[in-house]
């Protein structure tokens, strides 16, 4: 059937005899008979086919109409970005004035995404038709879909505000402004610009995004021109907080701007008329100096003047304070602890710290903490910003714990409130982050429109994929709306990666990802995507590596599915990939087509390179070891032990080589757990032969890793098992007497694990609130609980480490490998000393007790006798005397 279709076709493009005089003659009808080819071929699966057939025909006939539609339009359908062949046959019918055809083949075009061309000739059509009010809706959807197209949007501005629409009149003259700045065209950006003023004259924070983006794009001398405008509409509204603002941004591009000096004094006169010092502040401050820098003059004069009766101090000794009067050049601060305190206006200058009325050290001062706290959980939002606005309007969550925890709310409280304000942190419109840090947050004088604030917080992230994380995160909101000039800085961002001038990374993978994934949600965004996955793909270099490196898993299935839908060889891409990152679903998905070849070639690969792929060995031997494709393999569950012993052995010195810690801490604990918390090594040493059971046991008494108390109670069952057995080499060895190693039992090992898990889970939290308690008292200089806790901090420190280093150390001892030809760690010893007999029982420094006659083998006297057999002498010196002994017996301690 699909062999005839193309036969057919090629029938039609033969007999083809389209001349430019017989295009009167065409109509939509023939392109709905194409659209219905197109959709048998869709149906057969043979577009591709029928793609190549209409390019090779186009080789020889340019302008053949059959050819240029059905080529063009399987394009389309596949996302290929190359759409010459519908230009040049919507151009063909546009020199011929054939609107109707033009509309429909533009109309099929937008079928399958936006496209600037088929937009900008559609508004062409319809000029043609005489139907102005179709224009203005395909104006909007382009310029959603060109983000540089300024004169549309300047054009659908001035259409709705002679409509009366105020709101849409202003979102299009915002549109026409940015791209206007991006053209670098300052007579259009200011012609829009006291539009806008006029129009939304409180939006500040528009207005200063704006200005800086003039200042960057076009020039600092642009700005202010710009920013007089603002300063002239503030002046004429008397705000006069906003147009002090203003002057000091004109005054930081140029501190030369004389005349902007003289209106900034003119203003704090205005602020300040009523203050009783204004002139003399000013005075002392050279504001009006114009040889002193006017940023200096200015950080003084807001000094000087906040110096006023009624308002609050700080002083790093005396704590908060609160002028009580001022006269002449000396004033008079009321502090909790130092009534009445008199200094001059030059040491109140450089000595106190000026605090707003709302600065939460006054709040702490004043209020009593039962209100403060009330409040605080009442109001989260008031006292979030109560806390950020104390300190320059910005502050990070760990100096807000600071200044609440434990002075506002109790250790216990802190960990709800701060989920909650974190919460509201990243949604209230009332807050944003710095553009330098992302974990300070500042407090908006003019809430935030969901866009600005996820533009912020984009542009403070420093690293690509916290920005990735950022977007992400962003696009799974609901009611998201990619529109407006932050998404166009945010796309060009990752479509600036997209240029495929070198190497493809991780980066380049992961904005075509974002790119596309931003597309889907917002269609305008598809005409800016210059490449496809296929041209990416075959650039990567080092697969396994940029796909490991892609730090999101979600961008991870992303890259997934584009490798399935897009590649043919998938299955040995999922296959390669499989190990360098775990995807439960790359296994899936060759279970589920049948790749058992692919899964089973992957596994004994992973196996025999186990060094390398520990984490894909582990997830296989969890996850699908009951398998047919895992079992045919053929890897003895003998080797998979082995090699799990390996793995944690490997593990555990890469972790001594502080080499990927994390990583590696957790691949170890899940082979710990495996073995021995799962019992797998216990149930298959019960049935194993005693070469095998030699085999294990070696390997697992040489990995350090291993707890001693877990190496014993194997060994131990190993007995329990076959008593006859014999541990070939494996023994309590005379060298593990010297050196770092510790010999223990095994009741004192537990004894002493026992000891620092209740110090560091009992003893260390009740320390940390005695701290805590203490520092909520205040003046640590004088405060005796604070320093007694702080000892007792230390002495727990030194305790944990010590018992840490001597656990570390421990070598379990077994009773059943006692050796009683020679005095050992365990044996029950009897001496001869001048006639008379002594009986000690040898065992290590945590079990020494010389009164009961418990001797450490690590003492000078269990020193002096180690090692000696009955009859053996030895001689031990006290003081200046040397004293004899003889071994008279020796005999296995109950221990």
């Amino acid at each position: 059937m699909s062999e005839e279709l193309l036969k057919n076709v090629q029938k039609m493009l033969t007999e083809e005899k389209w001349t430019r005089a017989m295009l009167n003659n065409y109509s939509t009808n023939h392109f709905k008979d194409l659209d219905l080819i197109l959709k048998e071929a869709q149906e057969k699966k043979t577009s591709d086919e029928l793609k190549s057939m209409c390019d090779d025909h186009l080789g020889h006939t340019k302008t053949s109409i059959i050819a240029l539609y059905l080529s063009g339009m399987v394009s389309l359908s596949r996302q290929i970005i190359d759409d010459a062949a519908l230009i040049n046959l919507v151009t063909i019918f546009t020199d011929n004035h054939k609107w109707n055809i033009v509309r429909y083949l533009c109309e099929r075009i937008l079928d399958f995404g936006e496209s600037k061309f088929a937009l900008r000739t559609l508004a062409d059509c319809y000029r043609n038709n005489d139907e102005e009010q179709k224009i203005y809706a395909v104006w909007e959807r382009l310029v959603k879909a060109d983000y540089t197209e300024a004169d549309i949007a300047k054009a659908l501005a001035e259409h709705f505000e002679a409509e009366g629409d105020i709101d849409s009149c202003v979102d299009y003259y915002k549109k026409a402004l940015h791209r206007y700045i991006n053209r670098q065209l300052f007579t259009n950006v200011r012609e829009i610009w006291q539009k806008l003023l006029e129009y939304c004259p409180e939006d500040f924070d528009f207005f200063l995004h704006v200005q800086k983006k003039t200042a960057k794009n076009i020039s600092e001398e642009k700005a202010i021109i710009l920013l007089q405008d603002i300063y002239a509409a503030c002046k004429k509204r008397d705000d006069v907080n906003t147009a002090i603002s203003i002057l000091k941004i004109i005054l930081e591009y140029d501190e030369k701007d004389y005349p902007a000096r003289k209106e900034i004094i003119d203003c704090y006169r205005k602020k300040y008329i009523t203050h009783s010092h204004l002139d003399e502040y000013i005075r002392i401050s050279n504001l009006n100096q114009n040889y002193r820098n006017v940023h200096d003059a200015i950080k003084d004069f807001e000094k000087h003047i906040a110096f006023d009766k009624g308002n609050f101090v700080y002083h790093k000794t005396w704590g908060v304070g609160r002028i009580s009067g001022i006269k002449d050049d000396e004033i008079t601060v009321d502090f909790a602890k130092k009534r009445n305190h008199a200094m001059s206006l030059k040491m109140a200058v450089s000595a106190l710290q000026i605090l707003s009325r709302d600065h939460i050290w006054v709040l702490k001062a004043t209020w009593k903490r039962e209100k403060l706290a009330a409040k605080a959980k009442d109001d989260i939002e008031w006292m979030l910003k109560t806390v950020i606005k104390s300190f320059d309007n910005a502050c990070d969550l760990k100096k807000i714990k600071a200044e609440l925890s434990p002075s506002v709310l109790s250790s216990g409280e802190w960990p709800g409130w701060s989920a909650k304000a974190k919460t509201i942190l990243k949604t209230s419109p009332c807050f944003g982050v710095s553009l330098d840090d992302v974990d300070i947050w500042t407090v908006r004088e003019h809430p935030l429109a969901i866009e600005e604030k996820l533009y912020n917080e984009f542009k403070a992230e420093k690293n690509f994929f916290d920005r990735v994380k950022t977007i992400r995160e962003f696009v799974t909101q609901k009611n998201v709306e990619f529109d407006g000039e932050y998404w166009t800085e945010i796309f060009s961002y990752f479509t600036g990666f997209l240029k495929l001038s070198g190497q493809v990374n991780e980066q380049v993978v992961a904005s075509y990802l974002i790119v596309k994934d931003l597309a889907g949600k917002f269609p305008p965004l598809a005409s800016r995507v210059s490449v496809n996955f296929v041209d990416i793909f075959e650039a990567i270099s080092n697969m396994p590596e940029v796909f490991s490196n892609l730090k999101d898993t979600g961008l991870k299935e992303d890259f997934l599915y584009n490798v399935r839908l897009f590649i043919a060889e998938w299955p040995d891409i999922y296959a390669k990939l499989f190990p360098h990152a775990l995807m439960p679903s790359v296994i899936t998905a060759l279970e589920q087509e049948g790749y058992e070849d692919k899964l089973v070639s992957m596994t004994i690969q992973c196996f025999d390179n186990y060094r390398e792929y520990r984490a894909a060995v582990l997830w296989l031997f969890k996850n699908r070891a009951e398998t047919t494709w895992f079992k045919k393999a053929d890897i003895s569950f003998e080797k998979q032990l082995i090699t799990l012993i390996h793995i944690l052995d490997v593990s555990h010195r890469e972790i001594e080589n502080h080499s990927d810690t994390a990583e590696n801490r957790k691949i170890l604990k899940q082979v710990y757990g495996m073995l021995f918390k799962d019992g797998i090594l216990n149930s298959f040493i019960d049935d194993a032969t005693q070469d095998t059971i030699t085999r294990i046991y070696t390997l697992v008494n040489d990995v350090k890793s291993i707890d001693p108390v877990d190496k014993l109670k194997l060994r131990s069952r190993i007995l329990d098992k076959r008593p006859d057995f014999k541990f070939i080499n494996i023994g309590i060895k005379e060298e593990k007497t010297a050196g770092r190693s510790l010999l223990v039992t095994a009741a004192k090992y537990e004894e002493k694990q026992r000891q620092l898990v209740h110090i560091m889970d009992v003893e260390v939290p009740a320390n940390s609130k005695e701290i805590e308690y203490a520092l909520s008292l205040g003046d640590l200089r004088e405060n005796a609980e604070y320093k007694a806790a702080k000892e007792k901090q230390e002495i727990l420190n030194a305790t944990i480490a010590k018992l840490k280093d001597e656990i570390e150390r421990a070598q379990l001892f077994d009773p059943r490998a006692v050796n009683v030809n020679r005095v050992s760690f365990g044996t029950r010893v009897e001496l001869e000393h001048n006639g008379k007999t002594e009986e000690y029982i040898i065992l290590g420094p945590w079990e020494s007790n010389p009164e009961n006659r418990i001797i450490s083998y690590l003492s000078p006297f269990g020193s002096a006798a180690l090692n000696k057999a009955p009859g053996e002498q030895f001689v031990f010196a006290v003081g200046a005397d040397k004293v004899s002994y003889t071994v008279k017996r020796i005999e296995p301690a109950a221990v």
